[in-house]
């Protein structure tokens, strides 16, 4: 995966990055910079961006690639696009991810209750995104 600091968002995906999550949407699903399909073949555009790692957790190397299908995960469920009953596979993914890239897994355990615990608001849009109509 290769990606640079950015102002605004903290890191942009300076080429597109596929990786394999566990399935558990039924449908294929494409938006700008976003693709994943029924088997989990997600797959992010070059210039996707994300914030890294939330709260008091480092952006250290074995959260990158987490915090990036994480965070693509739960702008899905902000789009209402997946049914943000979705969210605990988000976070299971997560932990999955943390471990595949070298995190022992007592520290992914408390990536991922940190997430179960204070996330939830994640999965909702934005109140600056949010369109009126008068």
């Amino acid at each position: 995966m290769k990606f640079r600091k950015t102002k605004g968002w903290k890191y942009q995906l300076t080429e597109p990055y596929q990786c394999q999550i566990r399935p558990f949407y039924a449908g294929d699903i494409e938006t700008e910079f976003v693709q994943l399909d029924r088997t989990g073949a997600l797959h992010l555009k070059r210039y996707y961006a994300w914030d890294g790692a939330s709260g008091p957790c480092p952006d250290v190397k074995s959260i990158m690639i987490a915090s990036l299908v994480h965070d693509a995960l739960y702008q899905l469920m902000r789009q209402d696009l997946i049914d943000r009953s979705s969210r605990i596979y988000a976070d299971r993914e997560l932990k999955r991810f943390c471990i595949l890239n070298g995190m022992p897994r007592f520290w992914a355990n408390i990536v991922y209750w940190g997430v179960r615990v204070f996330a939830k608001k994640g999965v909702y849009p934005f109140k600056e995104n949010v369109e009126y109509e008068y």
